[in-house]
């Protein structure tokens, strides 16, 4: 598979291979890797953050279609017009809302724009005039993430190479388990944490677990998870607790963050990348930032739009 990244020299950003780097390449087929994020693995300096594209092998949806499952239960007429907006629509595209209400026409304004989570937010406030606890909409995301009860070879991959050597340590903003249901053949035992919940970053080996960031679904399906879903949540768990950009500021100083299964456009990657883009340009003790982002050959545009986030961007 082709590879193509983007590298941040100074202030200069420029797309290729530096001289400065050496490239190891796996085996065929596989992204070729640089040296140096693979020496900083072997002495436990890496820590993969992963998203919705790591489950989807897995058959759950990103964050888009979930939004189109919660809605094809909860309001048929708005999914019908949902189906019709292609990805990749702007603020331009236009649609016939008729026969919608004023606050069903403002979701599909917002669902266009790709505000997912302000269009759940919204749905919720109309349905249930809540955002919080065992709302229909929670409900249907539950349920939705749920239905696969078997974690895909990506899955296990990440577990392995989630190793720091002495302590297993894997950051997630999904909700669903299948990373603790894929480590159950590798390790005699991992924790899971949740929000408040999550331990402090460190080096040490109590540093372990699979942290689910913005909440993880419970086991019990009698009982409703707190989770970091709509517009409110991120403003809860990202401005007034500060919980996701304390741990983030954390462990980008301790740690090479890696990305797996991104978009740069998905909403709970623009708040993770705005928790530490600022600091990027005045702290210089962070580690270097990694994103792998799936593609079937290297996307100048996806790498551009990339490397104006994050340090470094693959496509894998």
């Amino acid at each position: 598979m082709p590879i193509g990244f983007a590298q941040q020299q100074g202030n200069r950003l420029s797309t290729g291979i530096s001289t400065q780097d050496r490239i190891i390449t796996l085996g065929t087929g596989l992204a070729s890797i640089p040296e140096r994020l693979l020496l900083a693995h072997a002495r436990g300096e890496v820590l993969f953050i992963c998203g919705a594209g790591i489950s989807r092998p897995a058959d759950l949806p990103d964050f888009r279609q979930l939004v189109l499952d919660v809605y094809e239960a909860l309001d048929g007429g708005v999914h019908a017009i949902l189906c019709g907006i292609h990805r990749g629509a702007c603020n331009h595209w236009e649609t016939n809302c008729s026969g919608l209400t004023d606050q069903q026409s403002a979701e599909v304004r917002r669902f266009i724009a790709g505000d997912y989570d302000v269009v759940l937010g919204m749905l919720e406030r109309r349905l249930d005039d809540k955002t919080r606890g065992d709302s229909r909409v929670r409900r249907e995301v539950a349920d939705r993430l749920t239905r696969t009860k078997k974690p895909a070879a990506l899955h296990r991959s990440l577990m392995r190479l989630a190793d720091r050597g002495g302590a297993t340590t894997i950051v997630t903003t999904n909700f669903d388990l299948l990373l603790e249901m894929a480590a159950k053949t590798l390790l005699p035992r991992i924790d899971t944490y949740s929000l408040g919940s999550i331990p402090r970053p460190g080096r040490q080996t109590e540093f372990a677990g699979v942290l689910h960031i913005h909440g993880a679904l419970d086991r019990d399906p009698q009982r409703y998870s707190e989770l970091v879903l709509s517009d409110q949540d991120f403003g809860e768990f990202y401005l007034r607790r500060r919980v996701v950009p304390d741990f983030i500021y954390d462990a980008a100083r301790l740690f090479h963050l890696v990305l797996v299964g991104y978009s740069a456009n998905d909403p709970p990657m623009r708040y993770l990348l705005n928790a530490v883009a600022a600091d990027g340009s005045r702290f210089d003790d962070l580690k270097e930032r990694f994103t792998f982002f799936g593609t079937d050959a290297p996307d100048p545009v996806a790498l551009e739009d990339w490397k104006a986030r994050w340090d470094h961007a693959y496509p894998l």
